[in-house]
């Protein structure tokens, strides 16, 4: 069985090459067992070995070399609230920053939207990194969704499994270029409720052999 800690640095190192992060911003998290292996605060992607993978139990204890992610908090409560998450991705992505700084949610001005589960994209109101009261926003605007903007931030996604978060993060990224793109030209076009329901039921089984 594969090292999952090995999966995890394979993720955060693909991250850079994808534009979803610069230097040791970001963070990435995987669900093992009871608790979750995160990347460690402060350090290179490029750089890491599994044995600096900390090991995190849902009481935010942690065991292993190194300190994990000041952003644990919202990592460990999707895994508590959402069992269907099996892996978070958190990156300063340059077009989702410039979104969720001018706290921007992102309408159904295209049709991928609804793969994050809704209509909209939300922005979680502000609050510090690394606290509690970031996790609390993240979880209200991640609400029937896989992703969200953190205000004057980020960007936030939860999938089934690493392979999913990290093409989530690299959509919602796309996606946030595209709307900033299309309104540089003027007020795109939304879809209506009854055309992104029709999508919501469509994604329901994309993909699925």
């Amino acid at each position: 069985m594969a090292d999952p800690r090995q999966q995890l640095i394979t993720t955060a190192q693909a991250m850079q090459p994808a534009g979803l992060n610069r230097g040791t911003s970001g963070n990435v998290s995987v669900r093992h067992d009871n608790g979750f292996y995160i990347t460690p605060t402060g350090m290179h992607y490029a750089k890491l070995g599994a044995e600096d993978i900390p090991l995190m139990a849902m009481d935010g204890s942690h065991t292993g070399l190194r300190k994990p992610s000041s952003e644990w908090r919202f990592h460990r409560d999707l895994y508590a609230s959402r069992p269907e998450v099996g892996a978070v991705l958190h990156a300063h992505s340059p077009f989702a920053v410039s979104l969720a700084c001018l706290r921007y949610d992102i309408p159904p001005f295209h049709y991928m939207i609804a793969r994050f589960g809704g209509d909209t994209i939300r922005c979680a109101d502000y609050a510090i990194f690394g606290s509690e009261s970031l996790s609390t926003v993240a979880l209200a605007a991640m609400h029937e969704r896989k992703g969200c903007l953190l205000a004057n931030h980020g960007l936030l996604v939860a999938g089934r499994d690493l392979d999913e978060a990290l093409g989530l993060a690299i959509e919602l990224e796309e996606l946030c270029e595209q709307y900033w793109r299309a309104c540089q030209l003027g007020q795109p076009v939304l879809l209506k409720t009854c055309e992104m329901d029709e999508v919501i039921r469509k994604f329901a089984g994309y993909g699925q052999q």
